[in-house]
């Protein structure tokens, strides 16, 4: 596997593409995230990986503009999980539900002969899948003790 594509961050906030030897925008390395393109940026002067600051950025500019993913109610939910115990668990939860559906995405999308079935799959898949899901991350390690005792 071939390493990740390296991006400067100069401190004028110009973004510079090692690899395409060329400054680039926001812009630019949305296409790259779109593309599914794997990199890295990086502060010149201390080396910071500014990666998910730029990612962040790239969401605000998205979320200002045409129809934004995240409503107001969503928003106040997410900054209540800061801090809070389950803040690391959310995260995880969050990631895997977004892997999920990029999976079934990519499922539906590559087999759009029988939509009624893809679609029907699908969602008995997602009742199963939040199911488990739910119930490992809601469930206690000593009631997990319990039911591996049984």
């Amino acid at each position: 596997m071939e390493s990740s594509r390296i991006i400067k961050k100069y401190p004028n906030r110009r973004l510079y593409d090692t690899q395409e030897s060329r400054y680039i925008t926001l812009t630019d390395v949305k296409k790259l995230v779109m593309s599914g393109v794997e990199f890295k940026v990086l502060d010149t002067n201390s080396s910071e990986d500014l990666t998910r600051t730029i990612l962040l950025q790239i969401i605000m500019e998205e979320e200002s503009n045409g129809q934004p993913i995240f409503s107001e109610n969503s928003l106040f939910h997410l900054i209540r999980f800061y801090g809070g115990t389950v803040q690391g668990v959310f995260g995880q939860y969050l990631e895997e539900s977004l892997s999920a559906f990029t999976k079934q995405q990519d499922v539906f999308t590559n087999n759009s002969q029988a939509p009624l079935q893809n679609i029907t799959d699908i969602a008995q898949k997602n009742i199963k899948m939040w199911s488990d899901m739910q119930s490992s991350f809601f469930t206690s390690p000593s009631d997990q003790n319990k039911s591996d005792d049984k």
